[in-house]
């Protein structure tokens, strides 16, 4: 994977030799949703794996602002489904999405979305609002930033990372991540970070207490027109992981829990992680078949008019936090980069 530092040479690149501006035409696409976790201050933390899943409200706002200037329309879900099917594509469009419901969404998105009247997508995994999940992804960032010194069994051999920097703490991060991200069973994979976290006094749940909204706070948000709110499972599972009626089971029940406690139904969708690795064809199949509007993914990618038969597996563009300037957008909404990477043999969306 390459690193960071690559990715924004890369993007610079496109941007001031103009090629984003020149090839975005060929692979512009006629619209693109936006994905967005975290929007909040940034933290001084030096160690933050997970940045990525954080932007700042300025930035949200300027995007925003960026999009609108360049004739842009922002739409609700609802009408990227409706654009699809009918074939309306005389103007470009952009849906800005949100996943996991996070209380900084209510505090600092939702204001700037109002001031710009700028329609929104929310996807809730219920159970963070019933303050039972696990994002262990921040609980495994946490035993990291707590100690200098990680043990942990990794295929059957103890493993000891020394983790008193952090580029020591990151690099711990990335290996253990992306090993847990590799078991066949996630069941395996949560009872891991659980035991880490009782091993290095870390509360499991209370990254969902300190980052979640609740429902009464979600029902502020589902309350404002703007507002779209997507099924997103009940437990953030990887669901490739899972059998496919257990899949079915996730996505079909956390539509009735939302359903019974916003008195709305759900009618579009969010895969949890949402790569080719956690969801693929068959949970694409299973969506369809409960009857979604659309489903989307963390595949990056612009809108082609051939997504209008191809909804259940929607492409999404993520407003990463390592990359917060407005240029990005234009490079990203010309397709260029993901042109690029289809070209080099990377996955198309």
């Amino acid at each position: 994977m390459p690193s960071y530092g690559v990715i924004r040479a890369g993007l610079e690149a496109l941007y001031f030799s103009g090629a984003h501006h020149a090839l975005g035409t060929m692979f512009g696409g006629v619209g693109a949703i936006l994905t967005m976790h975290h929007v909040r201050p940034a933290r001084r933390d030096s160690f933050q794996p997970n940045r990525i899943l954080e932007i700042e409200a300025d930035y949200l706002d300027a995007v925003i602002v960026h999009l609108r200037r360049r004739g842009v329309d922002l739409v609700s879900m609802d009408e990227v489904h409706d654009r699809l099917v009918s074939r309306q594509f005389d103007r470009r469009f952009a849906a800005l999405t949100f996943d996991d419901a996070y209380l900084d969404n209510l505090q600092h998105a939702l204001p700037i979305l109002k001031k710009h009247g700028a329609p929104f997508a929310l996807y809730v995994a219920t159970s963070f609002p019933d303050r039972l999940g696990e994002l262990w992804w921040v609980s495994l960032e946490r035993v990291i930033a707590n100690t200098e010194r990680l043990v942990i069994e990794i295929d059957g051999v103890s493993r000891f990372f020394h983790v008193a920097s952090a580029g020591d703490k990151m690099s711990a991060f990335n290996e253990v991540y992306w090993w847990l991200r590799g078991f066949e069973d996630e069941d395996r994979l949560r009872r891991t970070v659980r035991d880490l976290c009782a091993r290095y006094g870390v509360d499991p749940h209370a990254a969902c207490r300190d980052l979640c909204m609740d429902w009464a706070q979600i029902g502020k948000m589902a309350a404002e027109p703007l507002c779209t709110i997507g099924a997103h499972t009940i437990n953030h599972p990887i669901l490739s992981k899972w059998p496919a009626e257990k899949v079915r089971t996730e996505m079909k029940r956390s539509v009735e829990v939302l359903a019974d406690s916003l008195g709305q139904q759900p009618e579009h969708f969010a895969y949890p992680f949402g790569d080719a690795s956690a969801a693929d064809a068959r949970e694409f199949e299973i969506a369809e078949k409960l009857g979604f509007k659309t489903a989307v993914t963390t595949r990056p990618d612009v809108l082609r008019p051939e997504h209008g038969e191809r909804l259940m597996s929607l492409p999404r563009i993520s407003l990463n936090g390592h990359f917060q300037a407005v240029r990005y957008v234009d490079v990203l909404m010309s397709g260029v980069p993901f042109a690029l990477q289809r070209a080099l043999g990377g996955k198309a969306a």
